[in-house]
């Protein structure tokens, strides 16, 4: 029997969200993103593509290209909640689903053809999809999971695409060698220095030549571009780690700003493991300085989502990790080995009151946004753009809360 693999991706993604929040930006170029110099395109509008603007340049270089585009820094606690909607429409659906990305999903269908056909159950997917979520999304379906996610490619924006058995190597022939999963930038300049451009060409290739000059990808490579993908789909699980990281706009070694910082993200992530039930058992603080020397050190705790827990482990690995005294271009927090569970009062350190004070503190959070109420310790420069999280109250300062936790 021919395995039937569908690969859904959710258009433009953050743009989609955007505009599903504020009908104003649709028809609208749209770029989602960092909003300084140093911030990346996360999701163009296709509007902006005619400019030369894609996902993954550099903000500076976009504003240079498309000016007259809406810049919109983008809620990720947005995003998520849209990303989980679909998860679940699809999860309640398909037999088995693989989520790659916040907004890639591949679903195995194989042995659906006998009841309702596996390209109509996609087609009614999607729509369900359009319909219950707000959001655009085109679907590619083929025998493997290469080939499906390049028709998804080829089928956007907001459409379908179906590539029978035995016509995979024809479809993929006439494409740009880019369009294949594996080949970035720097395997697509070794091509064009080979004078190959296409699929077809790689098609011709002895698998020989391809390997003695890509090595082991290089197989990979050739197999993808026959058509050849044996790639099993890796059922979705819960993600087990959740990190925050920040840029700076201008190199620092401002001690105050980078504690600031790092105290701001340990809270708000704090805060999203609560929200979402879990708990971590690890921490990691990491450090990259102008010279882009990167460093990063961890430690394994109790499971914990509490602040006044989680708070002294970052800073304490901070000043452990801040030896260079160079300036700093990049700080991040992460909490993984993520398990299902709630904070539990610690008889010897914690008092009830404390307990209810996370709670109320949450309460307000969810009601009105995650920088809603916030530590004394967490204002300021360093934590003006932690989490990427907007203010809700259109300009009225948010509760700051001067409580002493050690």
């Amino acid at each position: 029997m021919n395995t039937t693999i569908v690969h859904f991706d959710l258009d433009t993604f953050f743009v989609s969200c955007e505009r599903l929040l504020d009908s104003r930006l649709n028809n609208k170029p749209v770029i989602v993103g960092g909003t300084g110099d140093r911030g990346v395109v996360s999701a163009a509008s296709y509007e902006t593509r005619a400019y030369g603007v894609h996902s993954g340049m550099p903000m500076k270089m976009a504003r240079q290209l498309c000016p007259a585009a809406i810049y919109i820094r983008g809620n990720a606690g947005t995003y998520t909640k849209f990303s989980k909607q679909v998860t679940e429409i699809l999860q309640s659906e398909v037999p088995v689903l693989e989520k790659s990305s916040v907004d890639e999903f591949y679903a195995d269908l194989t042995g659906m053809d006998r009841f309702f056909g596996c390209y109509k159950f996609a087609s009614e997917l999607r729509n369900k999809i359009i319909h219950e979520a707000g959001l655009p999304i085109s679907f590619g379906l083929s025998v493997n999971k290469t080939v499906s996610k390049v028709a998804t490619n080829e089928a956007k924006p907001n459409n379908q695409l179906k590539i029978d058995t035995g016509y995979e190597k024809a479809f993929l022939a006439p494409l740009s060698i880019k369009k294949i999963p594996m080949v970035g930038e720097k395997t697509y300049r070794t091509f064009c220095n080979m004078g190959i451009k296409n699929v077809h060409a790689v098609q011709q290739m002895p698998i020989e030549m391809m390997i003695s000059v890509f090595g082991k990808n290089g197989r990979v490579i050739w197999q993808r571009a026959n058509g050849i993908d044996h790639t099993p789909i890796v059922e979705y699980h819960e993600r087990k780690s959740i990190s925050s990281e920040r840029t700076y706009g201008q190199d620092t070694i401002n001690v105050t700003t980078l504690k600031t910082t790092i105290t701001a993200m340990a809270e708000n992530l704090a805060f999203q493991l609560r929200r979402g039930g879990k708990l971590t058992s690890c921490v990691t603080v990491k450090i990259r300085y102008s010279d882009f020397q990167t460093y990063s050190k961890q430690l394994k705790i109790p499971y914990t989502s509490a602040d006044h827990h989680l708070i002294p482990v970052v800073m304490e690995l901070f000043e452990n990790l801040f030896s260079r005294r160079l300036l700093i271009r990049l700080v991040g927090v992460r909490y993984s080995g993520l398990t299902a569970g709630t904070y539990q009062i610690n008889l010897f350190d914690d008092e009830k009151k404390t307990v209810n004070l996370y709670k109320a503190m949450d309460t307000i959070r969810i009601r009105y946004g995650d920088r809603s109420i916030m530590r004394a310790a967490t204002m300021g420069d360093g934590a003006r753009t932690i989490g990427n999280f907007t203010n809700p109250f259109n300009g009225e300062p948010p509760i700051v809360l001067a409580h002493r936790t050690q």
